[in-house]
């Protein structure tokens, strides 16, 4: 049966695309609010995009217990009218004369824990919703939809910035987060209530880290996301900084090269299940890895009056293979481990993939003050580059389909 006949997909569907659509408006707007109206510098651009993510090293481990032992639609329903309320102080503190770096920094490192909850609930609950057999169309139709958000939202948000303000445009993220709670609650599938196991916390953690660290395609795949979110990171919390005061471009500017990765991130998206069909997952996982990593070293030869189009050429191949990549490798662990250890597993890599991702914030920001916006840039793409040696040396390339039961 085609997903486009599953109801309850479609609903959890349409939940995950308002739900990523109004979250490229914060995405724009947050950053947008520290540089132009608080003056941020880089170190502080590397804070903000640090405290984002903080939660997964630090908690994300025991999230993945936590979403193993409870309903996870029930997680991500409440993960989504957590982040809504959060997000609303940053419009009213605008209105009221409050907005500062510190209410950025809160409100970034509490809707990051949220994430955290509803991102590890999110992936161990699609094999519970779907059949095995449509692991790769599901993914696929999920980011899709993703991909539809990267490709409208960004030149949205940068054209809302310009007339309203950036703090108002969070406000699209906040309705988006109470329309997906509300698909959300509307799907009828049962989950299965968790079993006691009788383990200790740290017991279940060790299980979920073991699945992952003993299984060397899993341990390769751990390792090769999180080399390329240490430095795309690294140099993703310059973009803006080096947008706006090198190349001094506008909101809509810099949203037209983040919406070229929107549309690169459909055509991955509809073309990800055909490629992996044609060179096999594992070539998939491993061209996804070293083409988007080799398309990053195109922002620190960017210069004008060519930057846009170069940048946006770079954006659209990044878009493409990050795709590629996710799906292929997103789909391979869903069908590899069994559905009552998925929380914990998906916890421990995004605990070792995502963990990364603050570090690179700081190294970002530090090595924007020490080197220069550009240099740290263009170091940080090299490094980038070679995340792919992770999976190139390792068993992922003999990966031909996606394992059944």
């Amino acid at each position: 049966m085609s997903l486009f006949k599953h109801s309850d997909f479609l609903k959890f569907w349409s939940a995950d695309s308002i739900s990523f659509f109004g979250s490229q408006f914060s995405a724009l707007a947050i950053p947008w609010v520290a540089v132009t109206a608080l003056g941020a510098d880089p170190s502080q651009m590397g804070i903000l995009g640090a405290l984002s993510l903080l939660a997964f090293p630090l908690f994300g481990l025991f999230v993945g217990v936590w979403v193993d032992r409870n309903l996870r639609k029930r997680t991500m329903i409440v993960s989504n009218m957590g982040r809504a309320l959060l997000l609303a102080t940053i419009p009213a503190a605008a209105i009221l004369g409050g907005l500062n770096m510190s209410l950025l920094y809160i409100v970034s490192f509490l809707v990051g824990t949220f994430q955290a909850f509803f991102d590890i609930a999110h992936q161990a609950y699609v094999p519970s919703l779907v059949e095995r057999t449509h692991l790769v169309e599901a993914n696929s139709k999920l980011e899709t939809s993703r991909s539809t958000a990267q490709l409208a939202g960004p030149s949205i948000a940068g054209v809302l910035v310009q007339i309203f303000s950036a703090p108002y445009v969070i406000l699209g993220d906040v309705l988006g987060y109470f329309g997906s709670a509300t698909f959300l609650s509307t799907i009828r599938k049962k989950e299965a209530t968790p079993e006691a196991t009788g383990k200790t916390v740290f017991e279940d953690i060790r299980e979920g880290l073991v699945v992952v660290l003993r299984n060397r395609s899993l341990s390769s795949i751990a390792g090769c996301t999180a080399t390329s979110n240490l430095f795309s990171n690294a140099y993703g919390v310059l973009l803006l900084l080096f947008f706006y005061n090198e190349l001094h471009m506008t909101a809509f500017e810099s949203g037209i090269v983040f919406t070229a990765g929107g549309i690169g991130s459909v055509v991955g998206a509809l073309t990800s299940s055909r490629i992996s069909r044609v060179l096999g997952v594992g070539w998939a996982i491993v061209s996804g890895a070293l083409i988007f990593g080799v398309a990053s070293l195109a922002f620190y030869f960017a210069a004008q009056p060519f930057a846009i189009p170069l940048m946006a050429i770079a954006q659209f191949i990044i878009g493409v293979t990050v795709v590629l990549y996710n799906v292929n490798q997103v789909s391979y662990r869903q069908a590899l481990v069994p559905l009552e250890i998925q929380g914990r597993m998906n916890a421990s890599m995004r605990f070792i993939v995502w963990g990364t991702i603050p570090v690179g914030a700081i190294l970002g920001g530090v090595l924007g003050q020490w080197l220069g916006v550009r240099p740290a840039i263009g170091v940080a793409a090299i490094g980038s580059m070679l995340a792919f040696l992770w999976v190139i040396v390792s068993p992922v390339r003999k990966i031909r389909e996606i394992p059944g039961r």
